[in-house]
């Protein structure tokens, strides 16, 4: 890999036509975790799958945490910027358009922060089991950017309060937001997938 693509990452090539998804794993996950749900919600697109870099307890993550639901703010910061400067280059290196992300868990929370602090590099985020990953975000110029946030009810680390106010400070920065809260855990259910592939069909006609 170049200095440029510094993350370990996996990438498929789709339809020259078909918006790039990029896929944001877990703790614990990497970079071919969520090609198989990508590949299910967009049959068709390119996916660009990256490792987080930040290892707890050998499982790689996005950024550091100090405790459970206690994020290292400063670090989330800067892996951020570290991601988005990645994608950038990605997408020069492969010759794709500006993805929309795909994240799940930490990955959905490293997304959400992309979104705050470098929202030039995602034309759109799925976020799954997302919450409000600063405190005091910035403001961010977001405006008609689509981003659909999926919550659990029953989700034992991601509160679909925490969850609501995330979908509060986007729609502030003018984020198209859509919020919905399953009757389901952490885990992700059949519901995720067929909402998430309705949200992403929908969008792109009316981009189209």
């Amino acid at each position: 890999m170049s200095e440029t693509l510094s993350f370990i990452h996996r990438f498929e090539k789709g339809a020259a036509d078909a918006r790039p998804l990029l896929l944001l794993h877990g703790t614990g996950g990497d970079e071919n975790d969520l090609v198989p749900l990508g590949r299910t919600i967009a049959p068709d697109a390119p996916l660009l799958s990256p490792r987080g870099k930040v290892l707890e307890n050998g499982m790689p993550r996005f950024f550091r945490r100090l405790a459970e639901g206690v994020f290292d703010e400063d670090d989330v910061r800067h892996r951020a910027n570290e991601l988005a400067d990645f994608v950038a280059a990605a997408c020069a290196h492969f010759g794709i358009s500006t993805p929309v992300a795909l994240g799940y868990s930490n990955g959905a929370n490293i997304a959400a922060a992309m979104l705050l602090l470098r929202p030039d590099v995602l034309a759109g985020a799925i976020l799954l089991r997302a919450t409000l990953p600063l405190s005091q975000p910035p403001a961010a110029d977001l405006t008609g950017v689509p981003v659909l946030i999926l919550s659990g009810a029953h989700d034992p680390m991601m509160s679909p309060q925490g969850a609501a106010r995330l979908a509060t400070v986007l729609q502030q920065d003018g984020a198209a937001v859509e919020h919905r809260t399953l009757p389901s855990g952490h885990e992700l259910s059949q519901a995720d997938i067929s909402l998430a592939k309705q949200w992403l069909q929908s969008n792109e006609r009316s981009s189209s």
